[in-house]
């Protein structure tokens, strides 16, 4: 441990010993660590503070997208709003499809999805 590392790591005890961190919102709480072992270490602070700063990859983009789509589709009755969302539907996953990372798993779940849609209004 260098100089640097101890003396930090004395100034931790020692404000732990007085109470220091036992007011902080959130105390007793786990923290939630993001996994950053598939990043590159040369990369890790550049994806942070990309994440951090609200930016989504365009495949997250139009992942997320998806989801609140079928989400919506789920709840829509009306014939001509569920003709539209699956319409929007059809086109995001082809788009995510064209981009080639990410789709072909979100894509089955997709088609799995719309025949249950299928049986369950079939019934």
């Amino acid at each position: 441990m260098s100089l640097l590392d101890q003396l930090a790591e004395a100034r931790i005890q020692k404000a732990q010993q007085e109470g220091a961190f036992d007011d902080l919102p959130d105390h007793g709480k786990p923290i939630e660590l993001d996994d950053d072992s598939m990043i590159p270490e040369a990369l890790r602070a550049g994806y942070r503070l990309l994440k951090n700063s609200g930016y989504l990859p365009p495949e997250l983009q139009l992942q997320r997208e998806i989801r609140e789509v079928e989400d919506l589709l789920a709840q829509t009755q009306e014939a001509a709003e569920r003709s539209a969302c699956e319409k929007r539907l059809r086109l995001l996953r082809a788009r995510l499809g064209e981009s080639g990372r990410g789709a072909s798993r979100l894509l089955e779940l997709g088609r799995y999805h719309d025949r249950l849609l299928e049986k369950w209004e079939g019934d």
